[in-house]
Order: C-alpha cells, then sequence, then structure tokens
C-alpha cells in the first residue's frame, strides 16, 4: 500500500549528522569573527576587513572627544568579567542542585518504568500489535533513563554555552559602537548566532546518535526503541524549568530592585555604576533571558520531535522500517539549520545597516527570510523524504495520507509562527498604536498605566490563539497527532535564526549597561539603547514563538499519551474528566503566583539592599565611593537557588500524583486543563510586561513630540512608566516564559510515564470502586 521515500536510507543517514557539523563548524566561524574585536587598547581592532562596510568609516567617538582610549577598553574589559564571573558561579550553583534533582528523577523513571512488568527481562507482546513481540518493560525504563539524562545534560549545556558566549559579546558590542551602530549590530547578531546554530545542531546531533546507537539494541523493535526515546525530550525541559524559573527569579529581582530604588528614588540613569544592583542586573539578562532561554527552546525542539517520532514509529514508517521516512523531523531540522545559515549570511555579509533606525526591520528581516526559504525546505524534504502515500496512526485506526499534506502541516506551523511573531511585535514594539497608548496613559500617574497594560496584553492573546486554533485543525485534518506535531516542529524549523535574534536583544542590553558603567559618551550609549530597544521586541517575537510552538507540542504529546496510556476517548462529561480539566486550568495561576510572589520578596530585600548602601556608604551618591556589588549578586543568587524548587516540584510531581492516585483519564484532563489557560496566560504575560518595558524606553528616547512631551527622564510620567515596567518585569520574564515549559514539561512526563500509569494508575478510584 505505501512505497518509500525517494531519498535512499543511506543518504539520510549521512545527510543528517553533516547538517548538524555544518551549523556547529558556521558558530565556531561566528565566534572567531567575534574574536576579532580585541578588549585590549589596541587601537582600531575590529572583526571586519572591509572598509566603509557598516559604519567603518566612522572616525572613534572617544578620539574626537579626548577620552582616554586606553582606560574606556580597560573598563570595559573589566566589567566584562566581572559579569561573567557573576553569571557563571550562579550557574554553577543552580547546576549543583539541578544536578541531585536530575540525578533522582532518573531513579525515579527506572524504578516506575521497570516495576510496570515487574522488573522482568522476558519479551513480551508489542502494545499496538499483539501479533509481535517487543523487547521487555525493563529495556524501556534503561533506555529510558539514559535518553532522559542524555536531554538534560545537551539543555544544561546549552544554557551554559549561550551564556559563554553573550558575556563574551557584551562589551565587543560597546568597543564597537565607538565605530557606528552597523558594527555594534554586527558583533551582538553573530554572537546571537553562535549560540542560535550551536544549540541547534546539538540538539539534532544528539539525538541522531541516540537513535542509532538505541537501534543497535532494538533491532526492529520501532515501537519500543521510540517509546524510550521521549526521555529525551523530558529531560531537556526539566532542565530548562528550572533555568527559566532561577535565571528569571534572579535577573528580576535585582532589576526591580535597581529601577525602584536608582530610577525612581535617587533619580539616577539606568546601570549607573554607582547603583548597587547594576552588576546583578547584567548578570540577571544573561542567566535568565540567554541560559533559561536556551534551554527552553532546546526543550520544544526535543519534544516535538520526540511525540513525531512516537506517533511515526506506530505508523506506516515504524511498521514497514523505513528509516528515512521515519527520520521525517530530524531531515526538517537539518534543512532549516541550512536555511538559516543562508538567512544569517544575508544580515552579517549582504545587506549594511547605517542608521540607528534600520536595527528592527534588519532582524525583522531575518525572520521573513528564513519563513519563505524554510517553506521551499520542506517542500523538498516532503517530497524526497516521505513516500507519496502513507498511513498515520490516529487514535486506533490507520489514516492514509499523501505527502503533500503533509508538507502543508508543516508549513502552516511555520507561518502561523510567524503570524505569532508579527502580532506580538505589534503589541510590544513603540513603533506601534497599542504600546504608544500605553506610554500616553503615564500623563495620570501608574494606575492608568496599569489598567492600559494589562488590557493591552489581554487583548493580544485574540490573533496567536486563532492562529494556533487553525494550525491545530488543519495539521490534525490532514495528518492526526502526527500532523499537529510536525506543525511545531514547523515553527521551531528556524530556531537557529530565532534563538540569534533572541539572544542579540541581552547581548544589546549588557552592550548598553557596560558603556554607562564605563563612562562612555552619551552618543555612544544612545547607540546601543538603539540596539537594546530593537532587542527588546525581538525577545518578545522570541517568547511568542516559544509560547505558540509550546502549544503545539504539548497538544501532540498529549494525543501520543492517550494513545499510550489506552485511553479510547476523552470524554469531558465524565466527572474523572471534569475534576482534572478544573485542576489543569487552575494549575498556571497557582504556578504563576509562586515565581511572581519569589520575585517579588526576592526585590523586597534587594531594594533594603540597595537602599542601606546609598544611606550608609559615604560618597556613593557623588560617586568617589564604590558600592558593594557583591552583596546585591548574593542576594539574587540565593534568592533564585531557593524560590526555584517549590514552583519545579509542583510542575515535576503533578502528573506523578495525579496519575498513581486518579488514573489516566483525570491525567488527562489536567494536561488539557493547563493547555487551554496556559497558553492564554503566558502570551498575556509575556506582552503586558514587553509593552510596559518598550512604553518606558517610548518616553526615555523622545524620539517624537508625543514622547517628548511625556519626558524627561525623571518627570511624572516617566515615573509611572518605570513602575510598569518593574510590575511587568516578572511577568514577561519569569511567569510568563515558564509557563510554556508547565504546559509541554506536563505532557511530556505524562508520555513517559504512561506505561506505568496504564498498569498501576488509578489506585483511589479503584479502592472505592
Amino acid at each position: 500500500m505505501t512505497g518509500k521515500a525517494l531519498l535512499p536510507e543511506l543518504w539520510t543517514e549521512i545527510l543528517v549528522p553533516v547538517c548538524a557539523v555544518v551549523g556547529i563548524a558556521f558558530s565556531l566561524f561566528q565566534w572567531y569573527i567575534v574574536s576579532g574585536v580585541k578588549l585590549t587598547a589596541d587601537r582600531g581592532a575590529s572583526s571586519e576587513s572591509e572598509d566603509g562596510k557598516n559604519g567603518n568609516e566612522d572616525y572613534l567617538i572617544e578620539e574626537e572627544e579626548g577620552v582616554n582610549d586606553e582606560s574606556v577598553v580597560a573598563k570595559c574589559a573589566e566589567i566584562q568579567t566581572a559579569i561573567s564571573e557573576g553569571a557563571t558561579s550562579f550557574l554553577f550553583t543552580e547546576y549543583k542542585y539541578v544536578g541531585v534533582f536530575m540525578v533522582l528523577f532518573a531513579a525515579i523513571i527506572f524504578l516506575f518504568l521497570g516495576s510496570v512488568q515487574g522488573f522482568s527481562t522476558k519479551s513480551q507482546p508489542c502494545t499496538y500489535d499483539k501479533t509481535r513481540t517487543c523487547k521487555p518493560a525493563l529495556a524501556t525504563a534503561v533506555f529510558s533513563t539514559i535518553s532522559f539524562v542524555l536531554g538534560a545534560v545537551t539543555s544544561v549545556l546549552s544554557g551554559f554555552l549561550g551564556m559563554k558566549i553573550a558575556t563574551y559579546a557584551n562589551a565587543r558590542t560597546t568597543l564597537e559602537a565607538r565605530r557606528g551602530v552597523g558594527k555594534a549590530f554586527i558583533v551582538a547578531f553573530r554572537s546571537g548566532a553562535v549560540m542560535g546554530f550551536l544549540l541547534a545542531a546539538n540538539g539534532l546531533l544528539v539525538l541522531y546518535i541516540t537513535i542509532n546507537l538505541f537501534k543497535i539494541y532494538y533491532g526492529d523493535d520501532w515501537e519500543g526503541l521510540f517509546e524510550s526515546i521521549t526521555g529525551y525530550g523530558l529531560g531537556g525541559s526539566s532542565m530548562a524549568l528550572f533555568g527559566r524559573v532561577g535565571g528569571g527569579i534572579y535577573t528580576k529581582a535585582a532589576d526591580v530592585g535597581a529601577d525602584l530604588v536608582g530610577k525612581v528614588e535617587r533619580n539616577i540613569p539606568e546601570d549607573d555604576p554607582r547603583n548597587p544592583a547594576v552588576i546583578a542586573d547584567n548578570v540577571g539578562d544573561n542567566v535568565g533571558d540567554i541560559a533559561g532561554m536556551g534551554s527552553d527552546l532546546f526543550g520544544s525542539y526535543a519534544e516535538s520531535s520526540c511525540a513525531a517520532l512516537v506517533v511515526a514509529s506506530i505508523s506506516s514508517f515504524g511498521i514497514n522500517h523505513d528509516f528515512t521516512a521515519m527520520l521525517f523531523p530530524l531531515l526538517i531540522s537539518s534543512v532549516g539549520i541550512l536555511v538559516c545559515l543562508i538567512t544569517t549570511l544575508y544580515a552579517t555579509d549582504i545587506s549594511e545597516i547605517k542608521a540607528v533606525k534600520e536595527n528592527e526591520p534588519a532582524l525583522k528581516n531575518q525572520l521573513i527570510i528564513s519563513t519563505v526559504i524554510m517553506t521551499a525546505g520542506i517542500a523538498l524534504v516532503s517530497w524526497i523524504g516521505l513516500p507519496s502515500s502513507f498511513s498515520i496512526f490516529n487514535f486506533g485506526t490507520q489514516k492514509v495520507v499523501k505527502n503533500w499534506e503533509l508538507f502543508l502541516c508543516v508549513a502552516v506551523g511555520l507561518w502561523a509562527g510567524l503570524i505569532i511573531g508579527f502580532v506580538t511585535e505589534y503589541y510590544t514594539s513603540n513603533a506601534y498604536s497599542p504600546v504608544q497608548d500605553v506610554a500616553d496613559s503615564c500623563r495620570t500617574g501608574a494606575a492608568t498605566n496599569v489598567i492600559f497594560g494589562l488590557a493591552l496584553g489581554y487583548k493580544s492573546v485574540i490573533i496567536p490563539i486563532f492562529a494556533i486554533a487553525v494550525s491545530i485543525f488543519v495539521s490534525f485534518s490532514f495528518a492526526a497527532m502526527y500532523g499537529v506535531a510536525v506543525a511545531a516542529l514547523g515553527m521551531l524549523s528556524t530556531i537557529a535564526t530565532g534563538l540569534a535574534i533572541d539572544a542579540y536583544g541581552p547581548i544589546s542590553d549588557n552592550a548598553g549597561g557596560i558603556a554607562e558603567m564605563a563612562g562612555m559618551s552619551h552618543r555612544i550609549r544612545e547607540r546601543t539603547d538603539a540596539l537594546d530597544a530593537a532587542g527588546n521586541t525581538t525577545a518578545a517575537i522570541g517568547k511568542g514563538f516559544a509560547i505558540g510552538s509550546a502549544a503545539l507540542v504539548s497538544l501532540a504529546l498529549f494525543g501520543a499519551f492517550v494513545s499510550r496510556a489506552g485511553v479510547q476517548t476523552v470524554d469531558v462529561l465524565t466527572p474523572k474528566v471534569v475534576i482534572g480539566l478544573l485542576v489543569g486550568a487552575m494549575l498556571p495561576y497557582w504556578f504563576s503566583a509562586m515565581t511572581m510572589k519569589s520575585v517579588g520578596s526576592a526585590a523586597l530585600k534587594m531594594v533594603e539592599e540597595v537602599r542601606r548602601q546609598f544611606n550608609t556608604i559615604p560618597g556613593l551618591m557623588e560617586g568617589t565611593a564604590k558600592p558593594d556589588y557583591a552583596t546585591c549578586v548574593k542576594i539574587s543568587t540565593d534568592a533564585s537557588i531557593k524560590e526555584m524548587i517549590p514552583p519545579g516540584c509542583l510542575v515535576m510531581l503533578t502528573p506523578l500524583i495525579v496519575g498513581f492516585f486518579f488514573g489516566v483519564e483525570t491525567l488527562s484532563g489536567v494536561l488539557a486543563g493547563s493547555l487551554v489557560s496556559g497558553v492564554q496566560i503566558a502570551i498575556s504575560a509575556s506582552n503586558t510586561g514587553g509593552a510596559w518595558d518598550n512604553a518606558k524606553k517610548y518616553i526615555e528616547a523622545g524620539a517624537s513630540e508625543h514622547a517628548r512631551s511625556l519626558g524627561p527622564k525623571g518627570s511624572e510620567p516617566h515615573k509611572a512608566a518605570v513602575i510598569g515596567d518593574t510590575i511587568g518585569d516578572p511577568l514577561k520574564d519569569t511567569s510568563g516564559p515558564s509557563l510554556n515549559i508547565l504546559i509541554k514539561l506536563m505532557a511530556v512526563e505524562s508520555l513517559v510515564f504512561a506505561p506505568f500509569f496504564a498498569t498501576h494508575g488509578g489506585f483511589l478510584f479503584r479502592i472505592f470502586s
């Protein structure tokens, strides 16, 4: 009934790892170019050789204004070292705690899955085809545990490498800003590309190698092989949760403390070196926005691949052992790396940025170009990597699907991601009316600013939800749950470009902070502020992508879980499911409450410490004495490590408790409820926070007549905008981005433990029935 894919198996075996290696090589090449910007007083040392390209003909502003060049470079290097050391020490502390969790949870996976068949080593009938024999449940337990550890280690590594690259690039971006805004943009963007390509290629390569190594043991039992691979997604997302929550609490405690005392009470500029919390704030950008986000998007990528592979293994691809078609998700990611490579070269070597206002369009063009080229790439992969007709598992039956239908599934996910990205930009960029309206509301104080900001966030949910709904309907109609899984992969196929754009933001933010602390001229600060404002919007776009893909990924995982656990239908009229739905819909609120309160209590300590230093250190306000940065760094570190554990436990333990005590039907209700409410809260929280941040920047920049009427810095409307920004900080950088991990993580965890829940679940209902 089904043919073979045009692409021979041998070519697939070569193509996937080659694309991954090309991605890693490209990221190292970009890093080598960035390293050409020297942090020594070597005049005019620069990465770019082409004179006149991207503002290279500018004279050094320092030379014009007679500032000592050597002392500026030395100061930048010193600040960069402080930020890098702070970020490294925090991540090592966090990873110690996370490492203990990893070992404990690996043991739980082994014990729970091993107990399904009483730790028997005998072969068993396959779950979906009882006529065939499959490897014992004990093998699934062992290999799921191994893939969990591999996913966790890759996730941690992704976050750590991203942080190292960002802290390496921040001062270099500052120094290049002396030569023109185009030069600074290129350094920040190249550095973001290093992280994007390393992460995409590493995730792909580790998954590919894992599949091939597991195949040696599993042989023809592809059902068992790909079931055990799901542990990879669970490992990736569980580390991302702690990275996002811990990093988010760290960065926002420092940010809120620095802003409230520095800007509102003491009327000093952002990133002023007199502010004791300023180093902690800049460290936070790297551990939250870079390391946390890197782990998060790696988790999404790993889970969407795992969800697609699990469904494919029980479809005609797996039954007929068509390895090329089986690896269709990995082929999409491989082509994605090549497409992003072309797109990145366009930004760094073909187009040229000459003016400040060209930053944001250049970043948006990256998204558009990568999406257009990727559409053609998906068409090619669907044509050569899939049989013309095949069957897909659809809740107990096999649905016949054509290869062009699967192309449409991936393409609809890809374009839905772009729509979500642009809607997010519309609601969070200060170039458009929604944010300008929020800024205008600051005339009458902080209260109206908060009301307008909340309304904007709620309204910004509408179009992304329709985009997600349409992509779910289209992809499910064509190819059941496999269609939804590859739609999520489509959204994430340009992950290297998405991450490059996302990482660019915190690097530019840090660059501005370093310029302020090093006492560089206001013209340089204006340039880094322009880079940062563009980065703020693109960071919001990145969060939109992450949330949209999380919705599709968790739905695909939910479908795989329902199939694996043997649930025929999820009937919302049965009390078991209804109670699950209600509890599931409540979980994002409980989780958000925990993370918001954690930021609030940590910020409280930070505010008190910053006030204490301003009041007790003589000469601090005059700039003759140095603040005690280390104490503020310690407050953020201690608070985030302590406070990340309860929200993490809530997410990780809920599926285990519900599945064991109440059974798979109630758990399926919990997953559906958390997906529906979590997506809405995540989008509104991220966009509200982003809008408040950019409303404040709109007033500070004073680029239009309207903005100047609200300013300058220190005016009453500006103070109201700063208060809005500080309220939005935990929403956009802690609760919002962490919620997408909550919905994915509970779904992938339920899938991994599905055999255990199907055998031993519903303990309470069994007692009372």
